[in-house]
């Protein structure tokens, strides 16, 4: 064998193999490229570490024939009114154990800013505190807060209210969302859930509450006094974690948002609209239009979720009731309503009203065992606005029912109008906790909500 090459030689032996290599080196940092492409694109694991609802003292408790007193003594309505108002709590769904903000069990009623500051003080401060002795998570170590209240807005915002009291970070992330409505827990959800994406090994605070203490309306337009009767006080606060190693030690993993938003229809948005009376007193008017618009925008946003969680058995038995109404249109075919229970083990539905309620549940097909957390947190807390879904999830989580890998599908709607899905899978099955609000007293419940029913059972009636 020769110790030296030709020039010749040398390109005959080397350069093939040279190429080869190159050739070689190539795919595989094509194929390191597209894999790290993929991994970077690929959407990050979202976590519930845990939740905390806030329980008001028992001296804010009231009984719906207090308020009725309440009212009554303040000397504002007529006795046409009060009948309507007496009726429209027999209607409400509501039980005798809801809490009203302090203010209202003052002798004078004054609904000022203080007093309204100090309702979001308590119910806010309250919820997070909790919700940190559950976690163990450092104040410093949350890199991201999302805070939403539809109607009560102040300056400097909730946010900041709530980064001065717990000394959060200087680059935090902070957010204040105002005037979404009751949907807006969810859309606070589905907003940490994008930061989430992009930031990595995070905490995510979402708080939610409501307002009651200047939000209360004292005309007498009737469209305008469904606030009155439904709201309550409460709030729920949430962590969520981008973390891999929270993977082993959460509630619950984010699965699935919906958000469906028909703001451009005006019917959809007068349908819920804050305004002044004819008397210059503020409030918020329901409209008729409001059953006919829910369920236009529900029916989308459902419909949406559906091609995600359905099984394959119930899609196709819907498109091949679609098709076969098509073709025979004068067949009176009745629609296919998909059975989502296969889907979803736990539905938790924003507690709008009993006649919301009974909706949801005769179109979507849920049994009364699914309907009752709803129900039950209608009775007991009232409607909580956007964080009524948490109490619900609270329920059914001290009843012992869910269990490790229990889909949860928590939907809400409100002003806009808009609607919004987020469904959860359980990690783990959930054990006993000291912390829930329903820990006390949840051997009591269910219980038999009477209440009239009839066509006007939305509360109060709405107008034209």
């Amino acid at each position: 064998m020769p110790i030296f090459f030709t020039l010749k030689e040398m390109e005959d032996h080397f350069i093939p193999e040279a190429k080869l290599m190159l050739i070689t080196l190539l795919i595989c940092l094509l194929l390191l490229g597209f894999y790290i492409t993929k991994r970077a694109s690929r959407s990050r694991g979202v976590y519930l570490l845990d939740f905390a609802c806030y329980k008001p003292p028992d001296a804010q408790k009231a009984t719906n024939q207090l308020w009725v007193k309440k009212v009554e003594h303040m000397g504002i309505y007529s006795e046409d009114t009060m009948t309507f108002i007496r009726k429209g709590f027999r209607k409400s769904g509501l039980g005798d154990s809801t809490y009203f903000a302090e203010v209202y069990h003052k002798q004078v009623f004054d609904p000022c800013l203080k007093e309204a500051r100090r309702e979001m003080e308590m119910t806010v401060f309250g919820s997070i505190d909790m919700l940190l002795a559950k976690t163990g998570v450092q104040c410093e170590d949350i890199g991201i807060l999302v805070v939403n209240c539809s109607l009560y807005n102040t300056m400097p915002s909730l946010s900041s209210m709530i980064v001065n009291k717990y000394k959060l970070k200087e680059n935090i992330l902070s957010y204040n969302l105002a005037g979404m409505g009751c949907t807006s827990g969810l859309i606070a959800i589905g907003l940490a859930q994008n930061l989430l994406q992009v930031h990595h090994d995070s905490y995510a605070l979402v708080m939610s509450t409501e307002g009651i203490t200047e939000n209360s309306y004292l005309g007498d337009n009737r469209s305008m006094m469904i606030t009155n009767g439904l709201f309550r006080v409460g709030g729920a606060a949430i962590l969520l974690s981008n973390r891999p190693s929270d993977h082993h030690n959460c509630k619950y993993k984010l699965l699935h948002t919906v958000h469906t938003n028909a703001s451009s229809s005006n019917p959809s948005y007068n349908c819920i609209f804050q305004e002044e009376d004819e008397a210059g007193i503020r409030g918020v008017t329901i409209t008729k239009d409001l059953f006919r618009v829910a369920s236009t925008v529900i029916r989308s946003n459902v419909t949406t979720l559906g091609k995600l969680i359905l099984p394959l058995s119930e899609k196709l038995r819907y498109l091949t009731n679609s098709i076969a109404r098509k073709l025979r249109p004068t067949a009176n075919i009745q629609p296919y309503i998909p059975n989502y229970s296969k889907s979803v083990k736990h539905f938790l539905p924003h507690v709008g009203g009993k006649p919301m309620l009974d909706e949801l549940q005769k179109n979507l097909g849920f049994d009364e065992t699914a309907m009752e957390p709803s129900r039950m947190t209608l009775y007991r807390f009232g409607n909580t606005g956007s964080s009524s879904i948490w109490y619900e999830l609270a329920y059914a989580e001290a009843k012992g029912r869910v269990k490790k890998g229990n889909r949860v599908w928590q939907i809400a709607f409100g002003s806009g109008f808009k609607c919004t899905s987020v469904v959860w899978r359980a990690m783990r099955t959930v054990d006993y906790d000291e912390m829930n609000p329903w820990t006390n007293e949840i051997d009591g419940f269910p219980v038999n909500v009477d209440c009239d029913d009839g066509p006007s059972a939305i509360f109060f009636e709405p107008s034209q």
